[in-house]
């Protein structure tokens, strides 16, 4: 019989992944046509349907999961043979893709941009999504979230500063109602609710003395998108509750009040993260060691200089 090519059975594994035909050839870079004749070919050619096709939904069949648990291993320790034989060229090649979430890729794009100057022939595929995934299910080589959000399991290398959330309301919205000096007078304000993706509302985090607190402020409008809440604080309709990243700009400008400062402690800042029992690939160790340079230079740009002493001119 006829041998299947890697690139096949990548094409199986990206389809079963998504459950999705498009999502699999966006991921592949291929036509979703070509890809469902290729799929096609194998199933004609080992003589079983590996996916049950509805002009809805795409899903594996009962010889198509079983395919897949056997492939799925067999390929990674090919990909991690090819890997570690491309470590010993001078410079890594070969593709990273990345999970994060869209704040967080804002954040890291200046050592994405970095990593692509130095290494012309790496290429790199960002997904961002605001739900958390697992990354090894998912198909990614790492991922890029807040340090207090990656599973255990995960080897962590922290790079950005810490992080703070900040209520914030505009001097509009100011000039109507009196400024909350306590979590429990929002009761008292407008909120612009965060829907998280899951679906549920997210409630606010606040902490004092040690003391935990979660409030779920009421207000008319929700949105899923920190953007969209920024432009609705501007505007007037509420008081957001959004990362420091989010609101530095405006409130050095003055668009924006900050209020409850004291209320929102630091949090760990975001990582790089990757699975620790597979090889790592030369790609990923080299931009994890960019990340490491960039986290130095930000701590040593942020420690405080020490005072010169005063010269005794009398010694």
């Amino acid at each position: 019989m006829k041998t299947s090519g890697l690139a096949e059975l990548e094409a199986v594994l990206a389809v079963a992944r998504h459950r999705s035909f498009r999502a699999a050839a966006s991921e592949l870079s291929v036509s979703t046509s070509a890809l469902s004749h290729a799929i096609a070919a194998l199933e004609a050619r080992i003589g079983v349907r590996l996916f049950n096709r509805t002009t809805r939904s795409v899903s594996l069949s009962e010889a198509g999961a079983q395919f897949v648990q056997h492939v799925a291993p067999a390929l990674s320790t090919i990909r991690d043979a090819l890997e570690q034989a491309g470590s010993f060229r001078d410079t890594p090649s070969g593709t990273l893709r990345i999970n994060t979430s869209v704040g967080a890729a804002h954040q890291v794009m200046p050592v994405f941009i970095a990593f692509l100057q130095r290494y012309p022939d790496m290429k790199l595929d960002i997904v961002t999504e605001g739900r958390l995934i697992d990354i090894v299910t998912g198909g990614f080589d790492a991922g890029i979230r807040l340090l207090e959000t990656v599973p255990q399991d995960m080897i962590a290398v922290p790079f950005g500063k810490r992080q703070r959330f900040a209520v914030v309301g505009s001097p509009a919205y100011f000039a109507q109602h009196k400024p909350p000096r306590t979590p429990a007078d929002l009761a008292a304000h407008r909120c612009i609710r965060s829907r998280m993706p899951s679906g549920s509302i997210y409630q606010w985090e606040f902490e004092r003395h040690g003391e935990p607190l979660r409030i779920d402020g009421d207000g008319a409008l929700t949105l899923d998108e920190p953007g969209l809440m920024l432009a609705a604080a501007r505007a007037g309709l509420g008081l957001a509750y959004l990362t420091e990243w989010n609101v530095d700009a405006e409130l050095a400008n003055g668009t924006l009040v900050r209020v409850l400062e004291d209320w929102t402690p630091p949090l760990d800042g975001l990582c790089l993260y990757y699975p620790g029992r597979r090889h790592v690939p030369a790609g990923l160790r080299a931009l994890t060691e960019m990340i490491r340079d960039h986290a130095d230079a930000n701590r040593k740009r942020a420690a405080p200089k020490k005072k010169r002493g005063r010269v005794n001119s009398k010694a």
